[in-house]
């Protein structure tokens, strides 16, 4: 039997993660249930401090998430306290075409990632970065 699955990102700012990795990948942000948030913490089920505001809006402050818009895959960044220390040993590879990756890697450097090293093999390369809180990614 096949299973689907979920990825799951730790991360010091999930809401920040969450728009700057919707906006790479042309996902959406899921939308916030305001009223729900406000009615778990009004019937004691959750306390204010497991709330912010993002954007103006009511959020769990311990994650958020986003979904490709057309299968519904989910990506969800979940706040942790400590920050990244080492090399993920899970990454994402993005594909743009070869002909876009230069372009890509220039707005993504624009809005926040920092190019790490070019990579090649055989007729393939890529080009290697970290998002804003230092997670490796590709874009090939």
């Amino acid at each position: 039997m096949a299973h689907d699955f979920q990825l799951t990102v730790d991360s010091a700012q999930p809401h920040d993660q969450a728009d700057w990795w919707a906006e790479t990948l042309g996902w959406q942000v899921e939308p916030s249930d305001e009223a729900f948030i406000q009615r778990m913490v009004d019937e004691g089920q959750a306390s204010p401090d497991d709330t912010t505001r993002h954007r103006g809006v009511l959020v769990w402050a311990a994650g958020a998430a986003l979904r490709h818009p057309d299968n519904g895959r989910r990506i969800l960044f979940q706040q942790v306290p400590e920050g990244k220390t080492v090399k993920n040993r899970l990454h994402l590879d993005i594909e743009v075409g070869a002909e876009q990756v230069e372009s890509v890697a220039a707005e993504l450097t624009r809005r926040g990632a920092t190019f790490l090293h070019n990579g090649r093999q055989g007729p393939f390369s890529w080009i290697t970065m970290a998002d804003p809180e230092g997670n490796e990614f590709c874009i090939c």
